[in-house]
């Protein structure tokens, strides 16, 4: 059976950019996802994706996508300098080549976030996002 790994990116202090986690709870009683919290990607990620064939990234974004979501293959792509935090999933991919010769598929979905002030809880229409960014990954999944 083929390992999947689900990244749920975020903080669910910080209003909508809890999506990421949001979408992991939904998630939780889907036996065939590894599932794994993050506040940020960090370089020691490489090695965790390295022992999946398939990776989904999933993170709230600044960008407003038509269906309130985007799902897209992500890219190995090196960056000019690695910072022990906040790297895209592009350079964790390209690390887990370079350090691991790894190749995982990897996709992220971006779902479109709108409240990004401290405090719990996340605005309406971004639950109304991550209904429809959920719905589209367990479509795509189940193939």
């Amino acid at each position: 059976m083929e390992k999947i790994l689900v990244i749920g990116i975020g903080n669910i202090g910080r209003a909508d950019d809890g999506l990421g986690w949001a979408f992991l709870d939904r998630m939780a009683d889907d036996t065939r996802f590894e599932l794994q919290y993050r506040y940020q990607l960090q370089i020691e990620d490489a090695e965790l994706i390295s022992n999946y064939q398939r990776v989904w990234f999933i993170d709230a974004s600044h960008e407003m996508y038509e269906n309130g979501y985007k799902s897209e293959e992500v890219k190995p792509q090196a960056q000019h300098s690695y910072t022990s935090h906040a790297l895209p999933p592009s350079a964790i991919l390209q690390l887990c080549h370079d350090i691991y010769d790894s190749y995982p598929s990897a996709h992220l979905v971006g779902i479109s976030g709108e409240d990004w002030e401290l405090g719990n809880g996340m605005s309406e229409v971004a639950k109304m996002r991550l209904a429809l960014a959920v719905q589209h990954f367990k479509l795509t999944t189940n193939n």
